[in-house]
């Protein structure tokens, strides 16, 4: 486990995921979400996602795999109508996956610089 990588994959998935959901909270009426909102969320999760991949170098399919399973864990989160307790479940997750793919041997990430 690259505790670095985990810690950094976490830190950008959060800031990001934040920054999304503020501008969008800012913007967007509370019947967009309504109606919307199971859409926007994963799209965001993916947003969040593929900035974590670009600025830790991280693999893309095995990084969006780990992203694709912790946002379906969240989803038991979501279902009980405990949204923030899913979303900081999927966080944790998502970071624990990049932490272990920095493990592995041969693989070079930027976090480990």
């Amino acid at each position: 486990m690259d505790w670095g990588i985990t810690w950094r994959a976490a830190l950008s998935q959060l800031i990001v995921v934040a920054v999304l959901g503020a501008a969008t909270g800012f913007t967007l009426s509370h019947e967009f979400f309504e109606s919307w909102g199971w859409a926007i969320g994963p799209i965001s999760w993916l947003v969040a996602t593929l900035v974590t991949i670009a600025v830790w170098k991280l693999p893309v399919w095995p990084t969006i795999f780990g992203a694709v399973v912790a946002g379906l864990i969240s989803l038991v989160g979501v279902a009980t109508g405990l949204h923030w307790t899913g979303s900081v479940i999927a966080l944790v997750l998502f970071a624990l996956w990049c932490g272990w793919q920095g493990r592995r041997p041969g693989l070079r990430l930027a976090a480990s610089s």
